[in-house]
């Protein structure tokens, strides 16, 4: 299997690393204190509202821990985060799996299912095939990124028939908006920004169309020790099953969060399905949860960034998760 793609995509990412955690001040290395957990997340309802919750709740509290939160643009550079000891934990979307995949980091908990993607277009260009030769901008190594090849495929396309720009998602929302690029492989609330600007945008592929609901998921460092691990799981597990019950309110203390109006946040959550954590435990005992691991590890094997697709209990601690749950 051909390697070039993932040397290119993991020295991508190294050069934004460098540059992202200097501006997230995370520069000095995650705490090595036991009770002191540096936690990375992104901007938006999937990577925000458990933490949220968890630091209003007083659950970092209950364990004996104390959470230090970073906000990052993206899922993989959180994972050269974890493996440069900056950070203990992260979140990531579907399209940064492939890194705890290759062994860059544990899955400690799946945290949502989402299908927030999509391929949008200038107004007028209606179809994948429209957007042959055209400029299409996408976060690489995100969901952006997977709609993007799910789409192409289905339209019998490559990103050989596309001009394919790496950006990070805030250089999407200018370059669409200002005209420069015809097209992104994009996510919401990304994609609200840009319709304010480009109301009559298209949208030519989505994953409610294609079916693929993606499963969101916190990360932990190889190196951090089982017991923190647990304490951490039963703060996400705890947050998760008030989010699950009190979806208003969630909403609320996430947009608190992030600075943003509760009515972008009820956006964002819109594209959001949430499971209990007993729903999650009893998906992982049926194997569904290995099943849609296993998938997207298939997903990762057609677009070269896996040399082989492993056996998800190498990578996601499932076992611990029913444990925590049931202690």
């Amino acid at each position: 299997m051909p390697k070039r793609p993932i040397r290119r995509t993991l020295s991508t990412l190294l050069s934004v690393t460098a540059l992202t955690l200097a501006m997230n001040g995370c520069s000095t290395g995650a705490s090595q204190d036991d009770d002191t957990v540096d936690f990375g997340y992104i901007g938006d309802y999937n990577g925000a509202s458990l933490l949220a919750i968890a630091e209003k709740r007083g659950l970092w509290k209950k364990q004996g821990l104390t959470a230090r939160t970073k906000v990052f643009n993206n899922g993989p550079v959180q994972i050269q985060a974890l493996g440069s000891g900056d950070l203990d934990y992260g979140y990531i979307g579907p399209g940064a799996m492939w890194l705890p995949a290759s062994g860059k980091a544990k899955v400690i908990s799946i945290n949502t299912f989402t299908y927030a993607d999509r391929v949008i277009a200038q107004p007028g260009i209606k179809t994948m095939k429209d957007l042959k030769g055209k400029r299409v901008g996408v976060p690489e190594g995100t969901s952006g990124d997977m709609i993007l090849n799910i789409a192409l495929e289905k339209a019998g396309m490559t990103t050989k028939d596309i001009q394919k720009i790496a950006m990070d998602p805030s250089t999407i929302v200018s370059s669409f908006t200002s005209g420069k690029i015809d097209g992104a492989g994009i996510f919401y609330p990304s994609i609200d920004t840009i319709k304010k600007k480009v109301p009559k945008l298209e949208e030519v592929a989505s994953t409610k169309e294609t079916g693929d609901t993606f499963p969101t998921a916190f990360v932990a460092g190889n190196k951090v020790p089982e017991k923190k691990n647990t304490k951490v799981i039963k703060v996400l597990q705890q947050a998760n099953d008030w989010r699950k019950k009190h979806p208003e309110e969630s909403i609320a203390l996430t947009a608190k969060m992030l600075h943003v109006s509760e009515a972008q946040a009820k956006s964002d959550a819109s594209h959001v399905e949430t499971l209990s954590t007993d729903e999650l435990v009893a998906r992982t005992e049926s194997g569904e949860m290995d099943r849609r691991l296993k998938k997207l590890g298939e997903f990762f094997l057609r677009n070269e960034q896996l040399e082989k697709n492993p056996d998800p209990a190498d990578y996601y601690t499932g076992a611990l998760y029913r444990k925590v749950h049931s202690q």
